[in-house]
């Protein structure tokens, strides 16, 4: 980039840059060179120059981007998992000077942002009569001032214009008597013309700065009006449907599904309402199994399923109408992920899955073993734990009173206090995702590549197996904080995370057993819908098996907590998992749809279906059971039927998870399981950034709300303050023309992933050996 300029500051004090580099593009193509644009916090690139003003090839906002340096020529930016720039200067020089200028623009992007939200905050406020009363009486003063003035230039005007008459007229009195009137009845007039002027602008100026405010506030209250009107709406027409189907209950006559309502989110659109339309049944002679499935008339396809089983076998019928303009190759295509895992699961006229809102008393009496596995613990071995909290205090406050102003923005970065919390850290929350280990540990036995992945679509549905009821929010960890969980005595394993990055917020974790290594890198987008809150997990979780090298990589699904304005609140998980082999499993996918929640849906409720299919797409397994309870897998004997309508024998479903019984009486300390409860239990040597150690989380648990909730408002100012030097440092460096060192973890390096061309947050292996040399210099101090 010879000819990159570097411009003076944009809108807003944004720095400008632009010039050649060379974009990473595809295998086939490599690097290709494009015209870059850094503007107003935005990074854009175009083919070339002249394609500035009207076609843009791709743009990524700074303010939530990580920038990283791969080699002295080379350097990527991300927005923390669905868009990634990989890019390449002439020089090192260049190199530096491109990122310097980026850390710089999004620094000052975060700044104006923050302020945008602070302001946007204080107009949300309600304004106190008194200040009301304040500037009208201001306002009313300075409209006197000015009709007072009025009075006077109107009076000096007459004056004046009389004097110029007499001037023409009067010849009795000397010319320079005449004039001398003239000059002073225009000097007055000119000082009371002055002073209209300054009166004007005085008010003019206060009006504006008053009308700015209350303009936006109007503006605020008619959108908090409107949605509130939707939302309103929404709900009437709702329990309108539930009455007239509760009516027909009643008279025992059939209710629709096109009265149904649908759920927030879709497996098609993540807004749009999801309608089902009734599904033949299918009934057979045998021990009584009846499947239910409702067609999805979404998209291209309708996807009709039933069940039957003998003594030995089911048997799986799948059939897939497609539009008919595709051709019969892109038919299979799609039939081959979507023909099972976008349907129901067959349901079991007698007996079921016990009631939504109790699902522990579901559980049979052998569920009270620890394992489905027969894990064999040696208690002699084992550290005593405790088994739960102390009791969650009763002080109530209003959800929607603080939350109705934060409608349609980001809940990460809106402060809350701590009664919506739960006394744990995100960083905590994530260990608890390997609370079912042992399945990982069953599936590294596994010859069969594709039983393997079968267990391990049961191990990732297992991690939402306490969601149902875990409604509170963990606490948001700081920038260089850290939580270890060493459990190789009962779980056989131990993990390590670490807040990575705080714009955008990433954590990563890492967690190694000696039949398995797991890392991932967590983020997630939230919005507030006003009727409900919708998280948008981002970034990858990754499983290598040790024996075999088999790798998978996988996202996390959608989550919904509904009735945030009325009624109990209960959360929701929905949305399309894809676990995907590389390296020595390369080729290897299972296909998991976590079907979202319906009033009046004949599904079994939290429901999830899934296939596992080989290198050759041929569907292997079948995946069934719901999200809170457990998960059966089954192999697919024999594919018969055109491929249009293909049917399935199966053998046998197995249980390859069931959810433990939660401890008594966990609904007194927020619902948390024996492990979760173990989580934030002191302990000795640990690292002085451990989320343990973190003092407004430990006084919550303890039961002192008001002080958690100040240090909180500490921790976060103390942060705030931190970075805020850092972006100074690296403002005065720029200015300078040196290069600003980017925030680095302790624990964790960015890397590039084997096999794609993402970029993650891996172990650097040092944690362990420093706390066993209880040597932690370089830790830094953030509470």
């Amino acid at each position: 980039m010879t000819d990159a300029t570097n411009n003076a500051l944009a809108e807003k004090g944004l720095p400008e840059m632009k010039g050649w580099l060379l974009k990473w593009t595809n295998y086939i193509k490599g690097y290709q060179r494009r015209w870059f644009v850094l503007s107003k916090g935005v990074l854009s690139y175009y083919r070339n120059q002249t394609e500035i003003n009207h076609t843009c090839r791709g743009t990524i906002s700074l303010h939530g981007a990580l920038i990283h340096t791969v080699d002295s020529c080379t350097f990527v930016i991300s927005n923390g998992g669905t868009q990634t720039f990989h890019i390449k200067a002439g020089t090192e020089v260049e190199r530096q000077s491109w990122v310097t200028a980026l850390e710089l623009a999004k620094a000052k992007a975060i700044r104006v942002l923050e302020c945008e939200e602070e302001e946007e905050t204080e107009t949300a406020h309600v304004v106190p009569s008194q200040e009301i009363s304040s500037v009208v009486r201001d306002l009313t003063e300075r409209l006197e001032n000015m009709r007072t003035c009025y009075d006077l230039i109107t009076k000096h005007g007459a004056a004046l214009q009389r004097a110029l008459n007499d001037l023409e007229t009067n010849e009795e009195e000397s010319l320079a008597s005449r004039t001398k009137i003239v000059n002073e009845r225009a000097t007055l007039f000119r000082i009371t013309s002055n002073a209209m002027i300054n009166a004007g602008n005085d008010y003019l100026s206060s009006a504006e700065a008053q009308g700015h405010k209350w303009s936006k506030m109007l503006h605020h209250e008619r959108e908090q009006r409107q949605r509130l009107e939707e939302i309103v709406e929404q709900m009437a027409k709702q329990q309108s449907q539930m009455e007239q189907a509760a009516v027909l209950v009643r008279q025992n006559k059939p209710v629709p599904s096109s009265s149904g309502v649908g759920t927030v989110g879709s497996l098609v659109t993540s807004d749009d309402e999801v309608e089902f339309f009734d599904a033949e049944e299918h009934g057979y002679t045998g021990p009584g199994r009846t499947v239910e499935s409702p067609d999805r008339e979404r998209g291209t396809f309708i996807l009709k399923m039933s069940t039957r089983r003998s003594s030995s076998e089911d048997q799986v019928e799948g059939q897939l109408e497609g539009s008919s303009s595709e051709s019969d190759e892109q038919k299979r295509t799609v039939q081959t992920v979507q023909q099972v895992c976008l349907v129901s699961a067959p349901r079991v006229a007698s007996g079921g899955q016990g009631d939504d809102d109790d699902v522990d008393k579901a559980v049979p009496p052998k569920a009270s073993t620890d394992s489905i596995y027969g894990r064999n613990w040696n208690p002699d071995l084992m550290k005593k734990r405790r088994e739960r909290v102390p009791d969650k205090p009763n002080h109530p406050v209003s959800l929607w009173g603080i939350m109705k102003n934060c409608i349609g923005k980001d809940l990460s970065k809106i402060p809350m206090p701590i009664n919506f919390n739960e006394p744990l850290s995100m960083l905590q929350r994530l260990v608890e995702d390997y609370e079912y280990s042992e399945i990982l540990d069953y599936a590294a036995t596994c010859q069969d590549e594709c039983e393997q992945l079968a267990y391990l679509a049961a191990f990732t549905v297992s991690a939402y197996a306490t969601t149902t009821n875990r409604t509170g929010k963990p606490f948001n960890p700081l920038l260089g904080e850290t939580y270890e969980c060493d459990r190789m005595d009962d779980y056989g394993w131990r993990c390590l995370a670490e807040q990575v990055s705080h714009h955008p917020p990433i954590a990563a974790l890492h967690c190694e057993s000696k039949n398995w290594t797991c890392w991932q890198e967590f983020s997630m987008t939230s919005k507030f819908r006003g009727k409900y809150v919708q998280v948008n997990p981002l970034g990858g979780v990754y499983v290598q098996f040790l024996d075999s090298g088999r790798r998978y990589s996988w996202r996390k699904v959608t989550t919904t907590v509904n009735n945030i304005i009325v009624g109990k609140l209960w959360v929701d998980q929905h949305g399309e998992m894809e676990i995907k082999g590389t390296q020595a499993a390369e080729g290897l996918k299972c296909v998991l749809n976590f079907i979202p929640y319906s009033y009046f849906s004949r599904e079994v409720q939290r429901s999830v279906k899934g296939v596992v299919m080989n290198k050759d797409n041929e569907v292997k397994w079948v995946v069934r059971g719901t999200w809170d309870l457990k998960i059966e897998i089954a192999p697919v004997l024999k594919t018969t039927g055109s491929p249009n309508s293909p049917t399935y024998t199966t053998g046998d479903f197995k249980l390859a998870w069931r959810r433990r019984p939660a401890p008594p009486d966990s609904e007194k300390f927020y619902n948390f399981t024996t492990l979760a409860c173990q989580l934030n239990e002191e302990e000795e040597g640990v690292a002085p950034t451990d989320s343990r150690l973190r003092p407004d989380q430990r006084l919550m648990e303890q039961g002192n709300w008001d002080e958690s909730n100040k240090e909180k408002l500490r921790l976060e100012d103390k942060q705030r303050t931190e970075r805020r030097r850092r972006e100074a440092e690296a403002e005065q460096a720029a200015a300078e023309g040196r290069p600003y060192p980017a925030y680095e973890p302790m624990w964790f390096k960015r890397e590039k992933e084997e096999g794609s061309e993402e970029y993650v947050h891996v172990f650097k292996n040092t944690y362990w050996e420093a706390k066993a040399a209880q040597n932690f210099e370089g830790c830094p101090e953030i509470y």
